[in-house]
């Protein structure tokens, strides 16, 4: 159990400490004071004694929202001798609190109380704590709360200020504090209520301490404390979330309904219901949900629509959006009517989750309803029609959009029109924008840069051209740099690299200037044209036209360069002109790595990169997966192993690409049936091995370690000094632990000795072929 709150607050070392971060703060409770007419300097000396003209004047300052005068004229009356008093500090920092700037009005009381000895009496103290509250950081609270209790030894807080903090102290993980919090409440005579109880149980079970939360629970009941609602709300939660005991759950949730019917407050019973509908939903226990939603067993303690809307927005939020309609169904045999906010939410997540087709038949049960798709809805909805090709849907969804009031036809033949470039049927866009003109609907560029874009996505990309030139002879509106990009990038796609330069170039004619995307765009078009030198030139020529080049550009020049096998050029071109641009990411290293890789340049690669973070460069996982996709082609297994080393040195960790691509050295070489899975014993010194037979049974011996340790390196000079380093290259280990089954990442993966022992006791097993690792992984224990 945490300390004593009393031993805690009155320590002397906490006041030093409070006076030391005061007397550096940088906020004073006493301004310079501006230049002022000394008239006015005459008046406020005159009536320097009159303390209660001062106060009425600061309040007014502060009601009206003027703290910052209010603190400057403190300032100048306190140099005249005016000392103010509990009344004007309450001002303030009601009106600093009033202004969100609570971290002020913390260290304000703080200084005021420290500095003048004046200590507001306890209800004034109660009524700060309540406006400090509001803050919700425990972090500035709860120093002042240790402060009051401290130079107030008998000062009791309201039982409200104390759930308040309890609770902020809680929900920040701070459970510790919030038990001495507790306990001190209980030393002052201060009784802790339904309401303390609660949220000291939802702390323990955050923080994990379900012992600490079933003991507090007894507590509850022994002190006669009858729980709400809420707290068997909550302590279901934390029981589903920590035991998954569905029967006691159950058992402790007929006691919350019970608790229901004799609750006062029906706010309450909503908050409990919200609260473990949301608890069931996020911890998977979806068959719950659906027999409260049948059973409803709650009854009328909680209405009706909001605990089915409760259950819709729980049941979607954690991506049971069919459960969630199956919600709709229920209400509709019980004769209720879905909010249309539910509704959409609903329609909304199928449409996402590719149950398009279910969100299609939810819509058409909804017309009669009144239900009209949301705008984001629509689109989603339609899109997704369009991707499993019912395009006779889609146009029904788009009619019915078009038929609303108050909607813009534009905006929604604009979403229809790029759903349909998911078709890449020309036809259908242009079909549709002539049914959009005769309709009366005019359309704008962003109209006609989704049909270029359609066009372009189906390769028709002189038609796409031929809308761009009505554009330019102003049977449209005018082209944007977007319109000329869009065909640029469709004719350099096709290999018209000539037609998307002439284009590029004809655009400041016409009132536009290429972007950095469509330069890109040619460059890219050189690149699969393999273009070299108009690559080389077309990237000066860019330069030249002050347009600055990104990873994008770089990343394109390097691939041509390594593509058409001038890799020395590659090279010059990094170090000349993209290492001391410093622009450059893992894209444009992957491109230099793979370039040397696929010309044979292994030592290079692996040089490349260790020189990268050896300069302070932190290349990610991809490009150390380059490197082991390219010595596992080799079958270099020691390689391959020790850049796996190296990454994990460097703080990264092997993702899923980077074992399977580990994987081919299995399936190249022909090895023993053996699989070691490496356990470690109770004692430490000692490992058993579970090893799979040819008939797919295991066998489990054990064997010693090993002190010893065999450290992989990347390939480079530096290996030179650890050449006599003799590794077993037949071995795999996985490590297993109480958590997961994992692949041993570390530097040190294997240790000699233990894979002779395992090697023995393996050629004892089997001498036939090896199973190749992930098949021999499915079997053993499904990971992969």
């Amino acid at each position: 159990m945490a300390s004593s709150w009393s031993s805690i607050s009155l320590r002397p070392s906490f006041l030093r400490s409070l006076s030391r971060y005061l007397s550096s703060s940088t906020i004073c409770l006493s301004p310079l004071s501006p230049s002022i007419p000394d008239e006015e300097q005459e008046e406020e000396e005159d009536k320097i004694t009159d303390k209660s003209y001062w106060s009425r004047k600061i309040h007014s300052l502060c009601l009206s929202g003027g703290v910052d005068e209010a603190l400057s004229l403190m300032g100048r009356l306190y140099l005249s001798g005016f000392r103010p008093d509990s009344l004007n500090l309450s001002s303030i920092i009601h009106s600093l609190c009033n202004s969100s700037r609570y971290a002020e009005a913390h260290h304000r009381l703080l200084f005021f109380m420290h500095n003048s000895g004046c200590i507001p009496d306890e209800r004034t103290c109660n009524i700060l704590l309540a406006r400090l509250l509001d803050a919700n950081s425990p972090s500035l609270t709860y120093p002042v709360f240790k402060f009051l209790i401290s130079v107030k030894p008998h000062f009791v807080p309201s039982i409200t200020n104390y759930n308040r903090l309890i609770n902020l102290l809680c929900r920040h993980g701070r459970t510790g504090e919030a038990m001495d919090l507790f306990l001190d409440m209980k030393k002052r005579g201060q009784r802790p209520n339904a309401v303390t109880y609660t949220s000291m149980i939802q702390g323990s079970f955050r923080s994990g301490g379900i012992k600490d939360a079933h003991q507090l629970f007894d507590e509850m009941i022994q002190q006669k404390v009858i729980p709400n609602s809420l707290t068997f709300s909550v302590l279901l939660r934390g029981l589903y979330r920590s035991e998954r005991r569905v029967d006691a759950g159950r058992e402790l949730m007929s006691r919350m309904w019970g608790r229901m019917s004799e609750e006062g407050d029906r706010s309450v019973n909503s908050a409990a219901f919200s609260n473990l509908i949301d608890g069931l939903c996020r911890e998977g226990f979806f068959h719950e949900v659906y027999r409260i939603a049948e059973e409803m067993p709650q009854g009328k303690n909680v209405p009706e629509e909001f605990a089915y809307a409760q259950m819709i927005d729980s049941l979607c939020t954690a991506g049971q959006n069919h459960g969630a309609s199956r919600i709709l169904y229920i209400m509709r045999k019980r004769e209720l009517l879905p909010s249309m906010v539910s509704y959409n939410f609903i329609v909304h997540g199928l449409s996402k989750q590719g149950g398009c087709m279910r969100a299609f038949q939810l819509f058409q049960e909804g017309i009669p309803l009144g239900y009209v798709p949301s705008e984001p809805t629509y689109k989603v909805l339609v899109e997704g029609l369009c991707r499993e090709f019912d395009l006779s849907k889609a146009k029904k969804l788009l009619e019915f959009m078009l038929q609303q009031r108050g909607i813009d036809k534009t905006r929604t033949y604009n979403i229809f029109l790029n759903a349909l470039c998911f078709l890449e049927d020309s036809t259908e866009l242009l079909n549709v924008m002539v049914a959009m003109l005769e309709n009366g609907c005019q359309p704008d560029v962003i109209t006609l840069n989704t049909v270029v874009n359609g066009l372009c996505k189906a390769r028709k990309v002189d038609e796409a051209g031929k809308v761009l030139n009505d554009m330019l002879e102003g049977n449209f509106c005018s082209p944007d740099v977007i319109t000329f990009t869009t065909v640029i990038c469709g004719l350099s796609d096709q290999g018209r690299t000539d037609e998307a330069m002439d284009l590029l170039r004809k655009m400041p004619e016409k009132g536009c200037n290429p972007s950095l995307v469509t330069y890109n765009s040619v460059l890219h078009g050189l690149c699969i044209s393999k273009k070299t030198d108009d690559l080389l030139r077309f990237f000066a020529e860019m330069m030249s036209n002050g347009v600055s080049a990104d990873s994008t550009t770089f990343t394109i020049i390097i691939d041509g360069l390594c593509e058409a096998g001038r890799l020395d050029e590659a090279k010059r071109f990094w170090e000349e002109t993209v290492w001391p641009s410093k622009i450059h990411d893992d894209f444009v290293y992957v491109a230099v790595l793979r370039g040397m890789c696929n010309a044979g340049k292994l030592e290079d690669a692996c040089n490349f990169l260790y020189e990268l973070v050896d300069v302070g460069v932190s290349p990610k996982v991809i490009s150390y997966n380059v490197l082991i996709d390219s010595v596992c082609e080799l079958g270099l297994k020691r390689e391959a192993y020790r850049i796996v080393a190296e990454m994990r040195k460097n703080g990264l960790v092997p993702d899923a690409v980077t074992w399977r691509t580990l994987q081919k050295l299995h399936y190249s070489h022909n090895r023993n049936n053996v699989c070691n899975f490496n356990f470690p014993s109770v004692a430490g010194n000692s490992t058993a091995e579970i090893n799979l037979e040819d008939d797919g049974s295991l066998s489990l011996f054990k064997h010693d370690k090993s002190s010893e340790e065999v450290n992989f390196e990347a390939i480079s000079e530096r290996s030179d000094e650890r050449k006599n380093i003799d590794v077993e290259n037949d071995e795999v280990l996985f490590e297993c632990n109480s958590d997961m089954f994992h692949v041993e990442e570390e530097e040190d993966i294997m240790k000699e000795e233990s894979l002779e022992h395992g090697t023995s006791n393996a050629e004892k097993k089997s001498t036939e072929n090896r199973e190749p690792l992930s098949k021999m992984a499915r079997r053993v224990f499904g990971l992969l």
